[in-house]
C-alpha cells in the first residue's frame, strides 16, 4: 500500500506558536484554508482509494476539500491525533517547546517510558498510531491518505521507516499540509519514499 501522512493546515495556534493540542482544536486560518484547497489539486491524481483524519477539527477541515475532488469519504481515525502536550497546553515559550519536542523525540529514539509532562508515553502514543495505520493497510485500499499532525507524522514516520534513522524526523521539519509517502504494509514493514516533496533513497539502512 501507498501512504501518504499529511500534515494540517495552518492553524491560528501555529501562527502564534502554541502547543495546540486538545481535542477538538481550532479550525484553519483563511491561509490554511487555501492550502487544503491547493492539496486537493496536488493529489488530483495521486489514486487515493481511502482517506483519513483525526479526530481533530483542523484535520477533518483539511481534509475535506480532497474529499469532495476524489469522491472519497473521510474516515476518521481517533489514534492519529497529535501527541498531547498534557501540562504544556498552550504554552509557546521556548522552554515548554522543547520540553514538548525533547519527550517526542525520545519516543523516536527508543525511549517510550519517557512522559509527556502531565501527559502520555510513547507506549501510548505508537500503541494509538500503529492500530490506525494496521487498519488502513488492512482495509484493501491501494492508496491511503491520512491527515494528522505534524509531531506524530515526523516520530512516527521516522520510527517505523527501516531506511532512514529514527533521528530523520527530528532534523526534517514538515510544514503545513506537507506529505510524507511511504509504500509498504504493517506486515512487511514501511519504505519511506518522499519527504515533503524530496525523494529519499529507499535503499538507505535504518
Amino acid at each position: 500500500m501507498r501512504l501518504l501522512l499529511i500534515r494540517h493546515g495552518q492553524t491560528p495556534g501555529n501562527v502564534l506558536g502554541q502547543l495546540d493540542t486538545a481535542f477538538p482544536g481550532p479550525g484553519l486560518t483563511e491561509l490554511g484554508t487555501r492550502q487544503a484547497e491547493i492539496l486537493a489539486t496536488t493529489l488530483s491524481g495521486s489514486g487515493v482509494d481511502a482517506l483519513y483524519a483525526s479526530k481533530l477539527l483542523r484535520a477533518q477541515l483539511t481534509a475535506a476539500p480532497l474529499s469532495r475532488a476524489k469522491g472519497v469519504e473521510v474516515q476518521v481515525s481517533e489514534g492519529l491525533h497529535e501527541i498531547g502536550a498534557g501540562d504544556l497546553e498552550l504554552r509557546a515559550d521556548r522552554e515548554s517547546i522543547h520540553r514538548y519536542l525533547e519527550t517526542v523525540y525520545a519516543w523516536g529514539l527508543g525511549d517510550l517510558d519517557a512522559k509527556m509532562p502531565g501527559g502520555d508515553d510513547g507506549h501510548e502514543f505508537f500503541g494509538r498510531f500503529d492500530a490506525d495505520i494496521a487498519a488502513m493497510a488492512d482495509s484493501g485500499a491501494e492508496v491511503a491518505a491520512a491527515v494528522s499532525h505534524g509531531a506524530a507524522i515526523r516520530v512516527w514516520a521516522s520510527s517505523r521507516a527501516r531506511n532512514v534513522l529514527p533521528s530523520f524526523g527530528a532534523e526534517n521539519a514538515l510544514d503545513n499540509t506537507g506529505i510524507v509517502t511511504l509504500e509498504g504494509s504493517t506486515a512487511t514493514g514501511w519504505t519511506l519514499v518522499e519527504w515533503a516533496g524530496t525523494p529519499v533513497d529507499p535503499g538507505t539502512p535504518g
